[in-house]
């Protein structure tokens, strides 16, 4: 298992060692000793590996990343797995804004809190929080899945298009052009999977969720829902 300490090399060091990975490598696992906090950690990985970082992340840590395993054994800056195109991020501790912001792909887990606009303009990624988010969470989100185990902050899912929103607590406020929708058979059984891949199927049933999405009003501009875009 490669390590790299951080108190002694420099993140560019570490982060052109793993973009110089090759699909085939057999250095399969890395550990990542005294991160400090910072920023773009194990951004840009196009390996099929696991990277382990033994603490807090900063900003942006995950970023870009395609068919890595990168797991945080801590809190997680701003934009976390942001751009993701496929893989997993596993943060064990919590979130700050825009966690999984943009991505297209992959799965994004939380074990903590997200803050605000987590899942902004998800494009694909699905996204699973154990505890609750904050406002504007799926804000433009385009495709993919976010389930939430907690609470969710004011104005969610505003301005949606076709992402399915799953929040097992209350909802403070939807956003616009949000509203709850049926829980169907088939929305039940993606959801049992994505709470399989995140380990809390024991714990948590689908049928303690909600469902929301779009009401499909502001598709197209129309004058009477001007206030609204």
């Amino acid at each position: 298992m490669p390590e790299v300490d951080l108190a002694r090399s420099t993140r560019r060091e570490l982060n052109a060692a793993l973009h110089a990975l090759l699909p085939e490598t057999n250095e399969t696992h890395w550990l990542v000793r005294n991160p400090g906090g910072q920023h773009a950690l194990a951004a840009g990985i196009n390996a099929p590996v696991t990277v382990e970082i033994d603490g807090h992340a900063g900003y942006y840590c995950a970023g870009m990343n395609q068919q890595a395993n990168v797991i945080i054994n801590g809190n997680a800056g701003v934009g976390v797995a942001e751009n993701m195109m496929s893989g997993m991020v596993h943060v064990k501790g919590d979130a700050s804004q825009a966690a999984g912001a943009t991505a297209h792909g992959g799965l994004l887990v939380i074990d903590g809190n997200a803050s605000a606009r987590c899942g902004i303009s998800m494009k694909g990624v699905d996204i699973v929080v154990k505890g609750s988010i904050g406002p504007m969470s799926a804000f433009m989100a385009q495709a993919g899945n976010l389930v939430v185990l907690g609470d969710a902050g004011e104005a969610l899912g505003d301005s949606l298009y076709e992402t399915r929103i799953f929040v097992r607590g209350q909802v403070k406020s939807l956003g616009a052009d949000c509203t709850q929708k049926e829980m169907r058979p088939e929305h039940l059984e993606i959801l049992a999977a994505l709470l399989a891949q995140a380990g809390v199927e024991d714990s948590v049933t689908p049928e303690q969720f909600k469902r929301y999405g779009s009401a499909r009003q502001l598709y197209n501009f129309h004058v009477d829902n001007a206030s609204a875009y």
